[in-house]
């Protein structure tokens, strides 16, 4: 069964402030021309004022307003991230976790893009880092938040919007260091279940890892697995 949401951390926005600090911090650490290879054609400048319009955008969402363009650069990048970054916090900060705002599903508390933006920047802070060879540690419990958005927000949302079809049969997934299970994609006995540690989970919905990465176990049906990542879990 799917674990709900009292397992989530309560304390996002803290969360969400130290993961967009690392990330400023590792911007002039990372050659801005270095590949970002599991985003496509990016490179790391890409990948930095991707992330920053992100949070403009979703500052402007939680206030329920439309955004104001940024423009289309040249950027001065730990510039552009540090104003984008403020931005966003500043604005959740502000509004409080229960204002109502625009959201991914509809109408929600704003506490929607507490959550949102941390897995958005820690997902992307993983690629900067790696991408510049550089080690990154995160709690398993933040991981497994990850995963459980993917499961209960992103890969639903993506059916409803007919971006990917419904799985023929759900896939378990379990977080074997932070004491989390999910069904991905239904109820009902799983094609296959994948064991493993939270980070591993997560990076393998968003793309970022394979089934065969030496850290994860999969008992069942390999080929069904194989098939559920092949499709648009995740924007």
């Amino acid at each position: 069964m799917t674990t709900d949401r009292a397992d989530a951390p309560a304390d996002l926005l803290t969360v969400l402030g130290a993961l967009q600090d690392d990330f400023l911090g590792t911007i002039p650490l990372v050659d801005p021309t270095t590949r970002v290879p599991w985003c496509g054609r990016w490179r790391v400048k890409d990948l930095v004022v991707h992330l920053a319009r992100i949070h403009h955008w979703a500052a402007a969402q939680a206030r329920r307003k439309q955004e104001t363009p940024l423009g289309r650069g040249p950027f001065v990048l730990e510039d552009l991230y540090a104003t984008c970054a403020a931005e966003l916090r500043d604005t959740l900060t502000e509004l409080g976790p229960d204002a109502v705002a625009w959201t991914l599903v509809e109408n929600g508390p704003a506490s929607f893009w507490h959550r949102r933006q941390t897995h958005e920047t820690l997902v992307h802070l993983w690629d900067l880092r790696t991408a510049g060879g550089l080690d990154l540690s995160i709690e398993p419990r933040i991981w497994a938040d990850t995963v459980d958005e993917v499961v209960t927000v992103m890969q639903p949302r993506q059916e409803r919007m007919g971006r990917m079809e419904p799985l023929p049969a759900p896939v378990g997934l379990v977080a074997d260091d932070a004491g989390r299970s999910w069904l991905l994609g239904g109820s009902g006995a799983p094609s296959a279940t994948v064991t493993g540690p939270a980070e591993a989970l997560a990076l393998l919905l968003w793309g970022r890892a394979a089934a065969a990465d030496e850290r994860l176990t999969v008992d069942g049906d390999a080929a069904a697995l194989d098939d559920a990542l092949s499709r648009r879990l995740t924007p």
